[in-house]
């Protein structure tokens, strides 16, 4: 596929880096030549060095035979006016735009094809806003994905010692759940080594457990792998962006929250748009400031500003101090593994969040959601199964009689409404969603060949 990628930032660098790994044609645009130049140095792509939404520009970066452009600029009119161009003169059969701003967002009319034509709008606060809120809804979770809108979810906690499950064998796992509930576990991570789990695999202490399940079920299945965490009531935000007054927003009616934030313009801003939630003028790393807000007692302290020394330092401190769970977000890929080893619970990365969204819309073969994990290193993927037996690969077949790559697991089948924890005999339908679990992301030219629709394959 040829890719034009306008912007060269966090976002679009880390965009750049998973699309190129797989036989992808990139060309990125940017106004800076040293972003463009470490992206060239790094990865075997083209740079344009220009104005992303020029239409000379965009045709030295290869647009009239382009199949996607993808506007990440900081600027939305940028990646605005960069789609309409694509659209107008070039007729680019997808477009792509990052959109920050709430007031474009909740228009959406603006987007459609006669006016600005957008395919796909990405939002990458709105998007760590809503994978935030999930992190708070299940305490203990370090990741929550969701699939076929919501009705079925992949969690991802660590064992701990006290979970009926731990130290047993995963085909006992049925003798725990009540007989309407079910739980399919799709990857267990030890020491930084994958492990694909049967029945026989034994569950240790201090795994990261990849577990999918019906939403009802979720706390039911955590409860096997550590005991439950006391429900979240006090939250601190660190940081009033977009990120942190929209995550007061959506979590102030069920908890009590505080909002630290420096600007004391922004601080009034922000209180003028929350019901009940308290805004702080202050910084995140004042110890005297913290202490004041009882930061001891405190459940969960989010650290949401777009300084990530600034937000490892605050998250260092409050866990200090004795706050219970510090979640932060963390920009650069090679801090996210060295902040979580230490004091950080979570480190929340806003780019691999993104390029999940982005890669639903670029893989082939009816993906309709993809999440990436493990830093890129593997992803969750839903799937539309269509055709029958003669045209499909998986339609028609049993589990065990599909030919997945290497490592592959099937975990869920979606069927309308319901939630069918898969195994070797589950049957594959003509419409089912069909979550995968691909610890390898090397296999997922293979997924994609698998659900592509043909003549015949029998």
């Amino acid at each position: 596929m040829k890719i034009v990628i306008l912007g060269a930032g966090q976002v679009g660098s880390t965009v750049a880096y998973s699309l190129s790994n797989e036989e992808n044609d990139i060309t990125v645009v940017d106004i800076d030549s040293r972003n463009l130049k470490n992206l060239q140095d790094r990865l075997d792509i083209r740079g344009v060095l220009g104005h992303a939404s020029h239409p000379r520009v965009l045709v030295r970066a290869g647009i009239e035979d382009a199949d996607l452009v993808i506007a990440l600029t900081s600027s939305d009119e940028v990646n605005m006016t960069a789609c309409q161009v694509a659209y107008t003169l070039y007729n680019t059969p997808t477009r792509i735009a990052r959109i920050r701003s709430s007031d474009y967002i909740e228009n959406p009319r603006l987007f459609e094809r006669e006016h600005c034509p957008v395919d796909v709008l990405i939002s990458p606060e709105t998007l760590v806003t809503e994978y935030m809120a999930r992190l708070i809804e299940y305490p203990g979770a370090l990741q929550v994905l969701d699939f076929a809108d919501g009705r079925a979810q992949l969690v991802a906690t660590q064992a701990y010692a006290g979970g009926p499950l731990v130290g047993q064998r995963l085909q006992t796992l049925r003798e725990h759940m009540p007989a309407d509930a079910d739980a399919r576990v799709a990857a267990i991570y030890r020491q930084d080594k994958t492990i694909i789990p049967d029945g026989n695999t034994v569950i240790e202490e201090n795994d990261i457990v990849f577990f999918l399940a019906a939403q009802k079920n979720i706390r039911m299945m955590m409860r096997e792998l550590r005991p439950l965490d006391n429900p979240i009531r006090r939250i601190i935000l660190a940081g009033g962006g977009n990120i942190g007054s929209n995550l007061a927003r959506k979590l102030e009616r069920d908890h009590h929250v505080k909002v630290i934030e420096r600007d004391p313009q922004r601080a009034a801003a922000i209180a003028e748009h929350l019901e009940k939630a308290i805004v702080l003028v202050g910084d995140c790393a004042d110890e005297e400031l913290l202490r004041e807000e009882a930061i001891d007692t405190t459940d969960v302290y989010c650290v949401l500003t777009n300084d990530d020394e600034a937000n490892i330092l605050s998250s260092m401190l409050a866990k200090r101090m004795g706050a219970e769970k510090v979640v932060a977000i963390i920009n650069r890929p090679a801090y996210v593994d060295l902040v979580e080893s230490g004091s950080i619970d979570i480190a929340v990365s806003p780019q691999q969040i993104t390029i999940g969204a982005l890669l639903t819309h670029i893989r082939r073969g009816n993906m309709v959601r993809v999440h990436s994990l493990r830093r890129g290193a593997a992803e969750a993927i839903e799937a539309v199964a269509l055709g029958d037996k003669r045209s499909s690969r998986v339609v028609g077949r049993a589990i065990e009689d599909i030919d997945l790559p290497a490592g592959t697991t099937i975990p869920a089948v979606v069927r309308g409404e319901e939630v069918i924890i898969a195994h070797h005999d589950t049957v594959i339908h003509d419409g089912d969603h069909v979550i995968l679990f691909v610890p390898d992301k090397r296999q997922i030219a293979a997924v994609e060949r698998l659900f592509q629709v043909g003549a015949i394959f029998v």
